[in-house]
């Protein structure tokens, strides 16, 4: 459905063109939605960053996530997450998440502040929504910021976790929600993880 991420960027603007010189804030969650979020912003002459929210991961399947969180403490957890972790575990899991955004804000961020949000559109942009821990994480974050209006934008989602998000921000905006969805990357023909030096890469760019 997508060639990458740059295409499924700019798919996405087009998608949402009616907040093109609204002074809107696009805010991409590393590192897999930079890229997208940049040509979100791009198109839309809005201004750019990024926002870090982490997955919690199971400590014997680090691919499945219980839950995340954002770089403000703001945590979404699943109801059922206790009935396979201990309170414990899921403190020692989150302090090393808790370790990496700090890592991420100084370096992909240069340790600057996210941009004032509050009464503003926030555009929340990912390439794609799986279980959608690290975007439930990021709306909260965003409702802490008094942010005006919460969209989240993605290329693809699940269609469970479309119904949440419609219920969690203020609009969605998902290009794609396939009928036997079982991961982002199926519906991208080029995929790979995306490196520190792509994402500055890129953040180097949306600064020219």
């Amino acid at each position: 459905m997508f060639k990458n991420r740059k295409d499924a960027g700019k798919k996405l603007a087009v998608a949402i063109k009616k907040y093109k010189d609204n002074n809107v804030l696009v805010l991409a969650i590393p590192r897999g939605g930079v890229e997208v979020g940049y040509q979100v912003a791009e198109y839309l002459n809005a201004d750019f960053s990024i926002l870090i929210s982490r997955k919690l991961p199971f400590p014997d399947d680090p691919e499945a996530g219980f839950g995340a969180i954002a770089e403000d403490g703001s945590t979404f957890i699943f109801n059922d997450a206790a009935l396979w972790l201990s309170g414990e575990q899921i403190d020692h899991i989150k302090q090393e998440q808790i370790n990496e955004i700090k890592r991420r804000i100084a370096v992909l961020r240069k340790g600057e502040d996210l941009p004032q949000m509050a009464g503003r559109t926030v555009i929340l942009v990912d390439d794609g929504l799986a279980m959608g821990s690290t975007m439930r994480a990021a709306i909260m974050l965003c409702r802490n910021r008094n942010a005006g209006k919460i969209v989240v934008a993605v290329p693809v989602a699940g269609r469970r976790v479309a119904d949440e998000m419609v219920r969690m921000a203020d609009e969605l905006v998902v290009l794609e929600t396939p009928r036997n969805f079982m991961a982002v990357a199926q519906v991208y023909e080029h995929w790979y993880d995306v490196s520190d030096v792509e994402v500055l890469d890129i953040m180097q760019r949306s600064k020219k």
